[in-house]
């Protein structure tokens, strides 16, 4: 009995696709698109662009880390411009007025953090904040306040840090879209499942 509890324990982590509430397979593939993302050279820059819409996106040599977000839903089919852009035009009051916006801005909306913030909290599962690593499974979106005060995005993977404490995570927060062991290296503002128009 001892063997088969060491065997279990042992084993990979896997991508809990099974998630109540959760489309099949859903975070399995999310991940897959997370990984495939760090494969690209990307040069960080937020700059304004004007976008096409729906599917609208900066070159793909450029971005910042909410890039990487929308980048990686696409590839599922879900439009996160398209989203969040949707979202707002109905229920504008509820989004943060850090912009001195008046009305949406379909070219730069769902690439700010706060934004997508409210999306996931309106339409997707808004999950506890906590200290345990345990409680972040692959798939899952992390927001995090970079100091000063710079907001950021990234994706819970299914790979391990070296101890294999904590998952790692895809962002990109300056150097490209990495891989890295990074889940409490800031605070952490929030925790979210957004599962968009998926069903596969």
């Amino acid at each position: 009995m001892k063997k088969l509890i060491f065997f279990i324990l042992s084993l990979p982590l896997t991508v809990m696709a099974e998630r109540q509430g959760e489309p099949h397979d859903f975070s399995k593939k999310l991940v897959v698109a997370a990984l495939e993302r760090t494969t690209h050279e990307v040069r960080y820059d937020g700059s304004y662009l004007r976008l096409d819409y729906p599917n609208g996106d900066v070159p793909d040599n450029i971005g910042v880390c909410t890039d990487v977000v929308v980048r990686v839903y696409r590839k599922l089919g879900i439009d996160l411009q398209k989203d969040v852009h949707e979202d707002m035009r109905g229920h504008f009051s509820v989004y943060p007025k850090k912009w001195g916006l008046k009305r949406t801005d379909k070219n730069i909306d769902h690439r700010r953090v706060p934004n997508l913030q409210t999306l996931f909290k309106r339409k997707g599962l808004a999950l506890k904040v906590t200290d345990n690593a345990a409680d972040y499974v692959a798939g899952d979106l992390v927001t995090w306040t970079v100091p000063p005060n710079l907001p950021h995005i990234g994706i819970v993977t299914d790979k391990r840090s070296a101890d294999g404490q904590r998952p790692l995570i895809v962002h990109n927060i300056g150097a490209g879209t990495t891989l890295e062991d990074m889940l409490f290296s800031y605070p952490i503002t929030g925790h979210y499942r957004y599962y968009g128009n998926w069903s596969h």
